[in-house]
């Protein structure tokens, strides 16, 4: 048995058949670990839904923000953005098997001394407390007034944590960690209109897996989301988004002796 981490897919379907066709991947012995944003800006959303959905408890995912963005856009909670890629979705006929599929994946996962998870953890959340948070978010995203929670979801406001948040600016700060941060203080203010490099950091703003005494620092982090940060392995972090949606690679790695797998995205 293996287990394959992926960077974000983003609609690219055809890369992904590649990708696990290069590993070896066989869905009755190994598990795929995948970080978040299945959907959207690549052509094939619909069929990358419907695979994984398909491969069961083969299969463990986490939320990205174009996830979310899918469910919010579903409900009429996001507007439709010019290089959105998602009306196969929201026109196929299994639409609300796939959005009530989606919208029960968890928002961070957590086995075996490594955390998954999208964007990220803020510098003073352990991973026992982050998974605690994912679970608050999770329950409600299933509940029966989750309406209610999408409409209010939206926005980077409390840009920061405190205990003291309850309701929606709780559930804000969370979800905005959990799935848009890249950069962040030492204090945990984090900053969401930065997409590019790390030269590219604000100033007073730091990577967030770069805060030092970062109270995750104990597990392997798991991650995706950050294009422009490029492949990064390190001994307690795996940033797997290399950019297939951009022309550059879809990665997977083999979380047992962290054998890397690529193929080329240019055709996307």
């Amino acid at each position: 048995m293996a287990t394959y981490a992926l960077g974000d897919i983003q609609g690219c379907y055809d890369p992904l058949l590649r990708l696990l066709a290069k590993t070896g991947f066989d869905r009755d012995r190994d598990r795929l670990w995948l970080v978040g944003d299945l959907v959207n800006r690549g052509p094939q959303s619909l069929e990358v839904l419907r695979f994984v959905k398909e491969l069961g408890d083969a299969a463990v995912t986490v939320l990205g923000n174009h996830d979310l963005h899918l469910i919010m856009l579903a409900e009429g909670a996001s507007r439709a953005r010019s290089d959105d890629t998602l009306a196969a979705v929201l026109a196929a006929p299994d639409r609300e098997e796939l959005l009530s599929w989606l919208r029960a994946q968890p928002l961070m996962h957590v086995e075996g001394g490594y955390a998954m998870v999208h964007a990220g953890l803020l510098p003073q959340w352990t991973v026992a407390r982050a998974r605690s948070l994912a679970r608050e978010f999770e329950q409600a995203l299933v509940a029966e007034d989750y309406r209610e929670l999408l409409a209010h979801l939206w926005g980077s406001e409390p840009p920061a944590w405190s205990d003291e948040l309850s309701g929606w600016a709780r559930m804000r700060v969370i979800v905005n960690a959990m799935t848009r941060m890249r950069f962040c203080t030492p204090a945990g203010v984090m900053e969401f209109k930065t997409k590019g490099e790390l030269a590219d950091a604000p100033p007073g703003y730091l990577p967030w897996f770069a805060v030092s005494g970062r109270q995750s620092a104990d597990q392997v982090l798991v991650t995706g989301h950050w294009s422009a940060l490029g492949l990064q392995i390190e001994p307690n972090l795996l940033a797997l988004d290399s950019g297939c949606l951009w022309g550059r690679h879809l990665t997977a790695l083999r979380l047992e002796d962290r054998a890397l797998f690529q193929v080329d995205c240019a055709a996307v």
